[in-house]
């Protein structure tokens, strides 16, 4: 009697039993209903997507095709409906990304270096995670009272009260929470083998941090921040909270960097506005502005995507 199997024995079996199951799909009935349940869910966001996007074209066409330009390049106004346009909320949507970027993306990224290369596991570092983790579920609303509050008010020195750096500041604590945690999951992703051969070979801390983890996590971390910044973008109360204007605002003789103290508006700013005015016309705007809204935020997904393909390595 055989008690030991040579390696093309069990190399044999081991194809008979792929063939027998491939044969019976019922035995992996649970992977396949949860396979189909997921194809479900995507085709269900896929669908509610293209319906939002359906609705917006149907009540803004009026404004898309018939002056394009005009709404694009013109101002607020309140006295027509004809005349209003989202100059104004681009370029400040535009200054607000930038403050938000600068804001963050440096505290963020450099916090989570901290927490996984640096803290050594200890009750500081499980706090600070845990915090920032529950931030991530804090509304946006209360993010505004906070710039209110402290940028606004409180530190109106160096933000000049109602600019965009207070608008700034105020959506950089919101996607705060957001760019450590993606960016903690892309420095873990990053194989121990790689720090390990790394200090193998007689490399410093910072050599393999700057020159290995940073790198290879790179691609994750852009995703990550990117995304981040179009959830800012269609933010609307914090920017109404810390004084984002919905009336009529002027920019003067001011250049693009005189702006950023000076009153602002933003796109989901003038959306609320013109939703809020009486009359289909103004609807049409809210929908028209609502789609210039959506392609900007589809531009910066598309952004992430590309980084992502880019700069991602594969292990």
């Amino acid at each position: 009697m055989r008690i030991a199997s040579s390696p093309a024995d069990i190399a044999i079996r081991t194809a008979k039993t792929r063939q027998s199951l491939q044969r019976r799909p019922q035995a992996d009935l649970p992977g396949t209903l949860f396979k189909w349940l997921l194809i479900s869910f995507t085709g269900f966001a896929i669908a509610f997507l293209g319906v939002l996007i359906v609705v917006m074209v149907n009540d803004g066409w009026s404004v898309l095709t018939g002056r394009l330009g005009g709404f694009l390049s013109n101002g607020f106004s309140q006295r027509s409906a004809q005349d209003a346009g989202v100059w104004q909320g681009i370029v400040g949507s535009v200054q607000i990304g930038i403050a938000t970027a600068l804001f963050a993306i440096p505290v963020g990224v450099a916090t989570a270096i901290y927490l996984v290369e640096y803290a050594t596991g200890g009750w500081f570092a499980r706090t600070v995670e845990l915090n920032v983790r529950n931030l991530a579920g804090v509304p946006s609303i209360v993010y505004g009272l906070l710039g209110l509050t402290v940028f606004v008010k409180t530190l109106d020195g160096f933000t000049q009260g109602k600019t965009v750096i207070a608008g700034g500041l105020t959506l950089a604590a919101m996607v705060l929470p957001i760019i450590v945690i993606t960016s903690v999951e892309a420095l873990k992703a990053v194989p121990q083998g790689i720090r390990e051969a790394a200090y193998g070979v007689g490399a410093t801390k910072w050599e393999v941090l700057s020159r290995q983890i940073l790198p290879a996590a790179v691609s994750t971390i852009l995703t990550g921040t990117v995304l981040s910044l179009a959830r800012a973008l269609g933010e609307a109360a914090p920017l109404i909270l810390v004084g984002a204007a919905t009336g009529f605002i002027s920019f003067g003789d001011s250049n693009f960097l005189e702006t950023f103290t000076g009153p602002f508006t933003a796109l989901p700013v003038l959306i609320f506005n013109f939703a809020r005015q009486p009359g289909e016309d103004w609807s049409a705007n809210a929908a028209a502005a609502s789609v210039v809204i959506l392609i900007l935020v589809l531009m910066i997904n598309g952004a992430a995507l590309y980084f992502r393909n880019r700069f991602e390595k594969k292990w």
